[in-house]
């Protein structure tokens, strides 16, 4: 069996899978791709040392900011770590908001072949709408389903057309390498009230201000990354570099902040609620210490 706690960031995911492994012999797998990094344990809101030490954690700011990560290659390590997870006799259960790491676990993905890295260079620095012009001739019908300003999209599709001579959307008519048929899967998907989720996701950005997200983004700021590297467009960093630039002010660098994240709340809520698999369990219920039993009888 593998578990499943899902849902928008600040919606109790962690409360409840520390709940279920004092209960019982389970392992958790970070399945959020901004907790893989380690440059940001405390904005990210990666459990603390002390949760940690309650069970074993694994996929936690295990690589570094330099590096970006896909979702197939931590859907791979999933695999992995849940394959160690059984060997140990335990269950394991993943834990996260990103529902493009857990579809590519569950489902697949497509099997693309690898692009030329001159030819993904030479696209990439191409303006948007030069890209988005080459696109609408060689993959018209993908053009039309994105953005003219989408440039992460429309680069993809339009190196992967000319590297490959097929459409990205033929490519994904086919998935491999998903887990779905080999696993029992227990999901829960965790909507609470958005009214609830949003203040939530407010009150804790301003303890993150409060508890050293400020140090980790001068850390990260000293680094001299890429500005187009992952880590530095983790919900932020970008708006604690505007204030340590002198910028904005702290409560400038607080409410955007706070916007952000409930920006992204709404983006992930909406994902799982319209996304996710329709008999995978919903739960509506705000989690606290009085019942957070009942979430047991999924799992």
């Amino acid at each position: 069996m593998v578990a499943l706690i899902a849902g928008p960031t600040a919606s109790g995911k962690t409360a409840l899978a520390l709940h279920l492994a004092r209960s019982g012999n389970f392992e958790i797998i970070n399945a959020d791709s901004a907790q893989v990094y380690s440059d940001l344990p405390i904005l990210s809101a990666q459990p603390t040392a002390d949760e940690q030490r309650r069970a074993p954690h694994h996929l936690f700011s295990y690589i570094d900011g330099v590096n970006p990560c896909s979702a197939a290659r931590w859907a791979k390590d999933a695999k992995q770590a849940i394959a160690r997870t059984h060997a140990a006799g335990a269950t394991p259960i993943l834990v996260g908001g990103s529902g493009l790491y857990l579809r590519t676990l569950l489902d697949g993905i497509a099997p693309i072949p690898e692009v030329d890295p001159e030819l993904r260079a030479a696209i990439r620095a191409m303006p948007v709408e030069e890209a988005y012009a080459a696109l609408q001739t060689y993959d018209a019908p993908v053009a039309a389903t994105l953005a003219p300003t989408d440039v992460s999209r429309i680069t993809r599709a339009l190196e992967v057309v000319q590297s490959t001579g097929r459409s990205i959307l033929a490519w994904r008519a086919t998935k491999i390498g998903g887990i779905s048929a080999d696993i029992i899967l227990r999901p829960l998907l965790l909507l609470p009230p958005r009214d609830w989720l949003y203040a939530r996701c407010d009150t804790r950005f301003e303890q993150m201000m409060a508890h050293g997200a400020i140090d980790e983004v001068e850390a990260l700021l000293a680094r001299n990354l890429p500005q187009d590297a992952p880590v530095m467009r983790a919900i932020g960093v970008p708006e604690i570099s505007a204030y340590l630039k002198g910028m904005m002010n702290r409560d400038e660098a607080i409410a955007r902040g706070q916007i952000a994240t409930r920006q992204y709340a709404k983006r992930q809520f909406t994902w799982f609620r319209n996304q996710a698999p329709a008999d995978w369990h919903r739960a509506s219920a705000v989690i606290n210490d009085s019942n957070i039993g009942d979430f047991e009888i999924i799992f």
